[in-house]
Protein backbone atom coordinates (compact mmCIF):
# COMPACT_ATOMS: atom_id res chain seq x y z
CA UNK A 1 0.00 0.00 0.00
CA UNK A 2 2.84 2.17 0.83
CA UNK A 3 4.31 1.51 -2.60
CA UNK A 4 1.18 2.62 -4.13
CA UNK A 5 0.73 5.65 -2.19
CA UNK A 6 4.76 6.55 -3.34
CA UNK A 7 3.86 6.30 -7.07
CA UNK A 8 0.59 8.47 -6.71
CA UNK A 9 3.36 11.19 -4.97
CA UNK A 10 5.21 10.76 -8.03
CA UNK A 11 2.87 11.46 -10.05
CA UNK A 12 1.92 14.27 -8.24
CA UNK A 13 5.36 15.89 -8.53
CA UNK A 14 5.58 15.29 -12.46
CA UNK A 15 1.83 17.14 -12.57
CA UNK A 16 2.92 19.76 -10.66
CA UNK A 17 6.41 20.36 -12.37
CA UNK A 18 4.30 20.30 -15.15
CA UNK A 19 2.45 23.17 -14.34
CA UNK A 20 5.00 25.04 -13.57
CA UNK A 21 7.25 24.61 -16.35
CA UNK A 22 4.10 25.75 -18.11
CA UNK A 23 3.64 28.82 -16.04
CA UNK A 24 7.10 29.32 -16.28
CA UNK A 25 6.63 29.53 -20.61
CA UNK A 26 3.78 31.83 -19.78
CA UNK A 27 5.38 34.27 -17.27
CA UNK A 28 8.54 34.76 -20.66
CA UNK A 29 5.69 35.58 -23.32
CA UNK A 30 5.42 38.52 -21.42
CA UNK A 31 8.47 39.95 -21.55
CA UNK A 32 9.03 42.25 -24.70
CA UNK A 33 11.73 42.22 -26.85
CA UNK A 34 13.80 45.79 -26.80
CA UNK A 35 13.14 48.23 -29.32
CA UNK A 36 9.39 48.06 -29.73
CA UNK A 37 6.51 50.37 -29.55
CA UNK A 38 3.91 47.88 -27.80
CA UNK A 39 0.98 50.00 -28.10
CA UNK A 40 1.60 50.40 -31.81
CA UNK A 41 2.27 46.66 -32.32
CA UNK A 42 -1.12 45.72 -30.33
CA UNK A 43 -2.90 47.86 -32.35
CA UNK A 44 -1.44 46.88 -35.59
CA UNK A 45 -2.45 42.79 -34.92
CA UNK A 46 -6.02 43.88 -34.16
CA UNK A 47 -6.58 46.38 -37.23
CA UNK A 48 -5.32 43.32 -39.69
CA UNK A 49 -7.35 41.13 -37.43
CA UNK A 50 -4.28 38.50 -36.67
CA UNK A 51 -6.48 35.35 -35.97
CA UNK A 52 -7.57 35.43 -39.77
CA UNK A 53 -3.90 35.38 -41.57
CA UNK A 54 -0.84 33.28 -41.26
CA UNK A 55 0.70 35.51 -38.34
CA UNK A 56 -2.23 35.25 -36.51
CA UNK A 57 -1.87 31.20 -36.54
CA UNK A 58 1.41 31.73 -35.05
CA UNK A 59 0.40 33.95 -32.31
CA UNK A 60 -2.23 31.69 -31.28
CA UNK A 61 0.49 29.02 -31.02
CA UNK A 62 2.94 31.29 -29.51
CA UNK A 63 0.05 32.11 -26.74
CA UNK A 64 0.11 35.80 -28.17
CA UNK A 65 3.76 36.39 -27.70
CA UNK A 66 3.94 37.41 -31.67
CA UNK A 67 1.36 40.41 -30.79
CA UNK A 68 3.67 42.02 -28.09
CA UNK A 69 6.99 40.16 -29.73
CA UNK A 70 7.90 39.08 -26.97
CA UNK A 71 11.10 37.08 -26.77
CA UNK A 72 9.51 33.79 -27.25
CA UNK A 73 7.66 35.62 -30.75
CA UNK A 74 8.84 32.68 -32.91
CA UNK A 75 7.86 30.08 -30.29
CA UNK A 76 8.49 26.40 -30.62
CA UNK A 77 8.10 26.69 -34.84
CA UNK A 78 11.67 26.61 -35.91
CA UNK A 79 12.50 23.76 -34.02
CA UNK A 80 9.84 21.81 -35.26
CA UNK A 81 10.73 22.85 -38.70
CA UNK A 82 14.33 21.06 -37.98
CA UNK A 83 12.49 18.31 -37.41
CA UNK A 84 10.56 18.02 -40.21
CA UNK A 85 13.86 18.24 -42.19
CA UNK A 86 15.82 16.28 -40.54
CA UNK A 87 12.93 13.31 -40.43
CA UNK A 88 12.69 13.92 -44.85
CA UNK A 89 16.50 13.59 -44.58
CA UNK A 90 16.34 10.56 -43.11
CA UNK A 91 14.04 8.98 -45.25
CA UNK A 92 15.57 9.91 -48.30
CA UNK A 93 19.59 9.35 -47.05
CA UNK A 94 19.99 5.92 -45.80
CA UNK A 95 23.43 7.14 -44.17
CA UNK A 96 21.19 9.27 -41.37
CA UNK A 97 18.83 6.31 -40.94
CA UNK A 98 21.75 4.04 -40.17
CA UNK A 99 22.70 6.71 -37.81
CA UNK A 100 19.52 6.87 -35.97
CA UNK A 101 19.86 3.41 -35.60
CA UNK A 102 23.49 3.54 -33.59
CA UNK A 103 22.99 3.47 -29.54
CA UNK A 104 23.59 7.16 -29.59
CA UNK A 105 21.93 7.90 -32.90
CA UNK A 106 19.23 9.21 -31.67
CA UNK A 107 21.19 12.15 -29.39
CA UNK A 108 23.15 12.58 -32.42
CA UNK A 109 20.18 13.42 -34.52
CA UNK A 110 18.74 15.70 -32.04
CA UNK A 111 22.14 17.77 -31.06
CA UNK A 112 21.99 18.16 -35.20
CA UNK A 113 18.18 19.64 -35.16
CA UNK A 114 19.06 22.13 -32.37
CA UNK A 115 22.11 23.60 -34.23
CA UNK A 116 19.55 23.96 -37.08
CA UNK A 117 16.89 25.30 -34.82
CA UNK A 118 19.59 28.46 -34.43
CA UNK A 119 20.00 29.38 -37.62
CA UNK A 120 16.47 28.93 -38.36
CA UNK A 121 15.27 31.11 -35.51
CA UNK A 122 18.28 33.74 -37.26
CA UNK A 123 16.90 33.40 -40.24
CA UNK A 124 13.21 33.78 -39.11
CA UNK A 125 14.31 36.36 -36.82
CA UNK A 126 15.88 38.82 -38.64
CA UNK A 127 13.06 38.31 -41.60
CA UNK A 128 10.39 39.11 -38.87
CA UNK A 129 12.97 42.25 -37.34
CA UNK A 130 12.68 43.70 -40.97
CA UNK A 131 9.52 43.29 -41.82
CA UNK A 132 8.68 44.79 -38.32
CA UNK A 133 10.65 47.83 -39.25
CA UNK A 134 7.82 48.43 -42.27
CA UNK A 135 5.33 48.43 -40.15
CA UNK A 136 2.82 51.63 -38.76
CA UNK A 137 -0.13 51.35 -36.76
CA UNK A 138 -2.93 52.94 -37.86
CA UNK A 139 -2.44 56.24 -35.87
CA UNK A 140 0.79 56.23 -38.21
CA UNK A 141 3.13 55.29 -35.96
CA UNK A 142 6.14 53.22 -36.34
CA UNK A 143 6.34 49.73 -34.31
CA UNK A 144 10.10 49.84 -34.41
CA UNK A 145 11.27 52.60 -32.30
CA UNK A 146 14.80 52.73 -33.88
CA UNK A 147 15.47 50.83 -37.01
CA UNK A 148 18.67 49.66 -38.00
CA UNK A 149 21.40 47.15 -37.88
CA UNK A 150 21.69 47.52 -33.73
CA UNK A 151 17.68 46.13 -33.87
CA UNK A 152 18.42 43.56 -36.14
CA UNK A 153 21.29 42.18 -34.31
CA UNK A 154 19.18 42.45 -31.01
CA UNK A 155 15.82 40.66 -32.17
CA UNK A 156 18.00 38.13 -33.21
CA UNK A 157 19.75 37.10 -30.38
CA UNK A 158 16.40 37.44 -27.92
CA UNK A 159 14.42 35.34 -30.16
CA UNK A 160 17.01 32.67 -30.84
CA UNK A 161 17.77 32.45 -27.02
CA UNK A 162 13.89 32.65 -26.53
CA UNK A 163 12.72 29.59 -28.83
CA UNK A 164 16.39 27.56 -27.41
CA UNK A 165 14.54 28.53 -23.90
CA UNK A 166 10.96 27.11 -25.02
CA UNK A 167 12.88 24.03 -26.46
CA UNK A 168 14.67 23.19 -23.46
CA UNK A 169 11.11 23.84 -21.15
CA UNK A 170 9.90 21.26 -23.96
CA UNK A 171 12.65 18.57 -22.79
CA UNK A 172 12.37 18.81 -19.07
CA UNK A 173 8.49 18.15 -19.33
CA UNK A 174 8.81 15.36 -21.53
CA UNK A 175 11.91 14.04 -19.15
CA UNK A 176 10.22 15.46 -15.54
CA UNK A 177 7.14 15.29 -16.01
CA UNK A 178 4.03 14.18 -17.57
CA UNK A 179 3.30 14.03 -21.69
CA UNK A 180 4.87 15.50 -24.71
CA UNK A 181 6.44 18.77 -23.50
CA UNK A 182 6.05 20.44 -27.15
CA UNK A 183 2.79 19.37 -27.60
CA UNK A 184 1.86 20.90 -23.95
CA UNK A 185 3.92 24.25 -24.65
CA UNK A 186 1.66 24.45 -28.19
CA UNK A 187 -1.47 23.45 -26.09
CA UNK A 188 -0.53 25.75 -23.37
CA UNK A 189 -0.09 28.79 -26.07
CA UNK A 190 -4.00 27.95 -27.29
CA UNK A 191 -5.32 27.72 -24.41
CA UNK A 192 -4.31 31.11 -23.12
CA UNK A 193 -6.25 32.83 -25.76
CA UNK A 194 -9.60 31.10 -24.99
CA UNK A 195 -10.71 33.29 -22.59
CA UNK A 196 -10.28 36.79 -25.11
CA UNK A 197 -11.80 34.56 -27.57
CA UNK A 198 -14.83 33.59 -25.72
CA UNK A 199 -15.15 37.21 -24.65
CA UNK A 200 -14.72 38.61 -28.22
CA UNK A 201 -17.72 36.71 -29.43
CA UNK A 202 -20.08 37.91 -26.77
CA UNK A 203 -18.91 41.22 -27.65
CA UNK A 204 -20.10 40.45 -31.33
CA UNK A 205 -23.35 39.01 -29.85
CA UNK A 206 -23.87 41.73 -27.78
CA UNK A 207 -23.06 44.50 -30.28
CA UNK A 208 -25.69 43.06 -32.79
CA UNK A 209 -22.34 41.82 -35.27
CA UNK A 210 -23.46 38.13 -34.52
CA UNK A 211 -27.19 36.94 -34.27
CA UNK A 212 -28.23 34.24 -31.66
CA UNK A 213 -28.60 31.58 -34.14
CA UNK A 214 -24.84 32.09 -35.66
CA UNK A 215 -24.15 31.85 -32.01
CA UNK A 216 -25.77 28.67 -31.33
CA UNK A 217 -24.18 27.50 -34.67
CA UNK A 218 -20.71 27.90 -33.34
CA UNK A 219 -21.61 26.25 -30.48
CA UNK A 220 -23.19 23.27 -31.79
CA UNK A 221 -20.35 22.73 -34.67
CA UNK A 222 -17.37 23.11 -31.32
CA UNK A 223 -19.49 20.55 -29.46
CA UNK A 224 -19.88 18.28 -32.69
CA UNK A 225 -16.02 18.71 -33.27
CA UNK A 226 -15.19 17.66 -29.62
CA UNK A 227 -17.53 14.87 -30.03
CA UNK A 228 -15.69 13.36 -33.08
CA UNK A 229 -12.59 14.05 -32.20
CA UNK A 230 -12.74 12.56 -28.82
CA UNK A 231 -14.10 9.81 -31.12
CA UNK A 232 -11.48 9.75 -34.18
CA UNK A 233 -8.44 9.81 -31.57
CA UNK A 234 -9.30 6.92 -29.46
CA UNK A 235 -10.44 4.20 -32.12
CA UNK A 236 -8.30 1.86 -33.82
CA UNK A 237 -8.56 -1.55 -35.87
CA UNK A 238 -7.83 -4.66 -34.40
CA UNK A 239 -5.93 -7.14 -35.92
CA UNK A 240 -6.11 -10.41 -34.74
CA UNK A 241 -3.34 -12.16 -33.64
CA UNK A 242 -2.38 -15.83 -33.03
CA UNK A 243 0.40 -17.47 -31.04
CA UNK A 244 1.84 -20.52 -31.80
CA UNK A 245 2.21 -22.72 -28.58
CA UNK A 246 5.83 -24.09 -27.59
CA UNK A 247 7.49 -25.83 -25.14
CA UNK A 248 10.74 -24.60 -23.01
CA UNK A 249 11.86 -26.37 -20.33
CA UNK A 250 9.03 -28.87 -20.01
CA UNK A 251 6.78 -25.50 -19.65
CA UNK A 252 3.88 -24.82 -22.86
CA UNK A 253 4.21 -21.25 -24.14
CA UNK A 254 1.62 -19.44 -26.43
CA UNK A 255 -1.57 -20.61 -27.87
CA UNK A 256 -3.03 -17.63 -26.94
CA UNK A 257 -5.12 -14.85 -29.57
CA UNK A 258 -4.50 -11.24 -29.15
CA UNK A 259 -5.15 -8.29 -31.29
CA UNK A 260 -2.57 -5.68 -32.48
CA UNK A 261 -4.28 -2.35 -32.50
CA UNK A 262 -3.63 0.55 -35.48
CA UNK A 263 -5.09 3.96 -34.23
CA UNK A 264 -7.33 5.62 -36.51
CA UNK A 265 -5.06 8.55 -36.59
CA UNK A 266 -1.53 7.54 -36.17
CA UNK A 267 0.15 10.26 -36.66
CA UNK A 268 -1.99 12.63 -33.84
CA UNK A 269 -1.97 16.28 -33.89
CA UNK A 270 1.67 16.65 -35.63
CA UNK A 271 0.61 16.79 -39.13
CA UNK A 272 -1.66 19.96 -38.81
CA UNK A 273 1.64 21.92 -36.83
CA UNK A 274 3.83 20.76 -39.37
CA UNK A 275 1.82 22.09 -41.75
CA UNK A 276 0.89 25.07 -40.39
CA UNK A 277 4.97 25.35 -39.83
CA UNK A 278 6.16 25.25 -43.57
CA UNK A 279 2.72 27.51 -44.76
CA UNK A 280 4.24 30.25 -42.45
CA UNK A 281 7.75 29.90 -44.16
CA UNK A 282 6.82 32.31 -46.99
CA UNK A 283 5.71 35.04 -45.25
CA UNK A 284 9.48 35.30 -43.56
CA UNK A 285 10.71 34.52 -47.19
CA UNK A 286 8.51 37.99 -48.16
CA UNK A 287 10.24 40.12 -45.57
CA UNK A 288 13.63 39.97 -46.77
CA UNK A 289 12.73 40.91 -50.81
CA UNK A 290 12.84 44.92 -50.09
CA UNK A 291 10.14 46.77 -51.41
CA UNK A 292 11.10 48.99 -54.60
CA UNK A 293 11.96 45.31 -56.22
CA UNK A 294 10.21 44.43 -59.17
CA UNK A 295 8.57 41.08 -57.47
CA UNK A 296 7.79 42.80 -54.07
CA UNK A 297 4.11 43.04 -55.24
CA UNK A 298 3.91 39.45 -56.71
CA UNK A 299 5.52 38.00 -53.50
CA UNK A 300 2.89 39.98 -51.28
CA UNK A 301 0.19 38.75 -53.73
CA UNK A 302 1.20 35.27 -53.25
CA UNK A 303 1.77 35.79 -49.50
CA UNK A 304 -2.02 37.09 -49.05
CA UNK A 305 -3.50 34.11 -50.88
CA UNK A 306 -2.04 31.93 -48.11
CA UNK A 307 -4.02 33.41 -45.29
CA UNK A 308 -6.29 31.12 -43.67
CA UNK A 309 -9.63 31.09 -45.17
CA UNK A 310 -8.29 31.54 -48.81
CA UNK A 311 -8.65 28.47 -51.31
CA UNK A 312 -5.09 28.48 -52.05
CA UNK A 313 -4.36 28.06 -48.72
CA UNK A 314 -6.95 25.40 -48.05
CA UNK A 315 -5.65 23.71 -51.21
CA UNK A 316 -2.19 23.66 -49.81
CA UNK A 317 -2.70 22.78 -46.29
CA UNK A 318 -4.71 19.43 -46.97
CA UNK A 319 -1.99 18.65 -49.32
CA UNK A 320 -0.04 19.02 -46.32
CA UNK A 321 -1.84 17.29 -44.04
CA UNK A 322 -2.00 13.98 -45.61
CA UNK A 323 1.30 14.11 -46.91
CA UNK A 324 2.41 14.21 -43.17
CA UNK A 325 -0.35 11.82 -41.96
CA UNK A 326 1.19 9.37 -44.45
CA UNK A 327 4.44 10.62 -43.85
CA UNK A 328 4.50 10.24 -39.86
CA UNK A 329 2.36 7.19 -39.80
CA UNK A 330 5.17 4.96 -41.29
CA UNK A 331 7.57 6.22 -38.62
CA UNK A 332 5.51 6.06 -35.76
CA UNK A 333 4.54 2.40 -36.98
CA UNK A 334 7.17 0.63 -38.51
CA UNK A 335 5.56 -2.14 -40.39
CA UNK A 336 8.70 -4.57 -41.07
CA UNK A 337 9.63 -3.99 -37.71
CA UNK A 338 6.60 -5.29 -36.23
CA UNK A 339 5.98 -8.13 -38.55
CA UNK A 340 9.94 -9.42 -37.59
CA UNK A 341 9.14 -8.92 -34.10
CA UNK A 342 6.08 -11.54 -34.49
CA UNK A 343 7.31 -14.11 -36.22
CA UNK A 344 10.30 -14.33 -33.54
CA UNK A 345 7.88 -14.50 -30.66
CA UNK A 346 5.84 -17.12 -32.76
CA UNK A 347 2.91 -14.91 -33.40
CA UNK A 348 0.83 -14.89 -36.83
CA UNK A 349 -1.88 -13.22 -38.44
CA UNK A 350 -4.89 -15.89 -39.15
CA UNK A 351 -4.37 -16.45 -43.34
CA UNK A 352 -1.28 -14.21 -43.42
CA UNK A 353 2.19 -16.05 -43.75
CA UNK A 354 4.68 -14.46 -41.20
CA UNK A 355 7.73 -11.81 -41.99
CA UNK A 356 7.37 -10.23 -45.58
CA UNK A 357 3.63 -10.82 -46.61
CA UNK A 358 3.11 -9.73 -42.62
CA UNK A 359 4.28 -6.54 -43.44
CA UNK A 360 2.64 -6.24 -46.66
CA UNK A 361 -0.66 -6.93 -44.95
CA UNK A 362 0.00 -4.16 -42.12
CA UNK A 363 1.44 -1.74 -44.44
CA UNK A 364 -2.06 -1.49 -46.18
CA UNK A 365 -3.85 -1.46 -42.89
CA UNK A 366 -1.93 1.53 -42.37
CA UNK A 367 -2.53 2.97 -45.85
CA UNK A 368 -6.45 2.40 -45.48
CA UNK A 369 -6.78 3.45 -41.81
CA UNK A 370 -4.36 6.64 -42.18
CA UNK A 371 -6.61 7.84 -45.34
CA UNK A 372 -9.41 7.83 -42.77
CA UNK A 373 -7.59 9.47 -40.46
CA UNK A 374 -6.22 12.30 -43.13
CA UNK A 375 -9.74 13.46 -44.61
CA UNK A 376 -11.23 13.69 -40.72
CA UNK A 377 -8.44 15.55 -39.97
CA UNK A 378 -8.32 17.76 -42.96
CA UNK A 379 -11.95 18.46 -42.72
CA UNK A 380 -11.60 19.58 -39.02
CA UNK A 381 -8.58 21.74 -40.00
CA UNK A 382 -10.63 23.94 -42.80
CA UNK A 383 -14.49 23.97 -41.02
CA UNK A 384 -13.70 27.65 -39.51
CA UNK A 385 -12.66 28.55 -43.41
CA UNK A 386 -15.87 26.99 -44.75
CA UNK A 387 -18.07 28.30 -41.67
CA UNK A 388 -16.65 31.74 -41.95
CA UNK A 389 -16.73 31.65 -46.34
CA UNK A 390 -20.14 30.03 -46.63
CA UNK A 391 -22.21 30.82 -43.37
CA UNK A 392 -20.11 34.31 -42.71
CA UNK A 393 -19.92 33.03 -38.62
CA UNK A 394 -16.83 34.18 -37.22
CA UNK A 395 -14.96 31.16 -35.79
CA UNK A 396 -11.86 31.96 -33.43
CA UNK A 397 -11.19 28.87 -32.08
CA UNK A 398 -9.64 27.17 -35.47
CA UNK A 399 -9.67 23.49 -36.43
CA UNK A 400 -6.05 22.72 -35.79
CA UNK A 401 -5.87 24.38 -32.71
CA UNK A 402 -9.25 22.12 -31.56
CA UNK A 403 -7.34 19.35 -32.59
CA UNK A 404 -4.34 20.33 -30.18
CA UNK A 405 -5.83 21.01 -27.94
CA UNK A 406 -8.07 17.54 -27.49
CA UNK A 407 -5.63 15.82 -28.84
CA UNK A 408 -3.07 16.50 -26.28
CA UNK A 409 -4.99 16.59 -23.67
CA UNK A 410 -6.07 13.23 -24.42
CA UNK A 411 -1.82 11.63 -25.00
CA UNK A 412 -1.23 13.20 -21.53
CA UNK A 413 -4.12 11.56 -19.40
CA UNK A 414 -3.29 8.31 -21.52
CA UNK A 415 -0.08 8.59 -20.44
CA UNK A 416 -0.78 9.34 -16.67
CA UNK A 417 -2.76 6.17 -16.71
CA UNK A 418 -0.38 4.31 -18.00
CA UNK A 419 2.37 5.57 -15.53
CA UNK A 420 -0.30 3.94 -12.86
CA UNK A 421 -0.54 0.37 -14.85
CA UNK A 422 3.30 0.42 -15.44
CA UNK A 423 3.84 1.27 -11.78
CA UNK A 424 1.12 -1.78 -10.62
CA UNK A 425 2.56 -4.41 -13.46
CA UNK A 426 5.93 -3.66 -11.54
CA UNK A 427 4.78 -4.04 -8.01
CA UNK A 428 2.66 -7.27 -9.19
CA UNK A 429 5.44 -8.76 -11.06
CA UNK A 430 7.79 -7.95 -7.68
CA UNK A 431 5.73 -9.70 -5.14
CA UNK A 432 4.94 -13.02 -7.55
CA UNK A 433 9.28 -12.55 -8.36
CA UNK A 434 9.62 -13.68 -4.48
CA UNK A 435 7.20 -16.16 -3.40
CA UNK A 436 4.94 -18.98 -5.41
CA UNK A 437 1.46 -19.73 -4.69
CA UNK A 438 3.24 -22.39 -2.66
CA UNK A 439 5.35 -19.66 -0.14
CA UNK A 440 8.41 -20.82 -2.15
CA UNK A 441 10.81 -18.21 -3.67
CA UNK A 442 11.25 -18.37 -7.24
Amino acid sequence: MSNVQGKLEELRKRVFFTLLMLGVFRVATQVPTPGIDGAALTSFFQNMQGSGSVLGVFNNFTGGALERFSVLALGIMPYITSSIIFSLLAVSFPKLAEIQKEPDGHKKIQQWTRYATVILCAIQGYGLAVGLEAIKSQSGLPVVIEPGAGFRALSVISLTAGTMFVMWLGEQITERGIGNGISLIIFAGIAAGIPSGIFDTFNLFKSGELTGLSLALVGIVMLLAFWIIIFVERAYRKIPVQYAKRVVNNRVYGGQTSHLPVKINISGVMPPIFASALLGFPVTVANFIPEDSAIKTYVDTITQSLNPGGMLHSVFFVALIVFFCYFYAQIQFKTEDIAESLKKNGGFIPGIRPGEKTAEFLDNVVERVTLVGSAYMSILCIMPAILFNVAKVPFYFGGTSLLILVGVAIDTMAQAESFMISQRYDQTYKAKGKYNGAGRRF
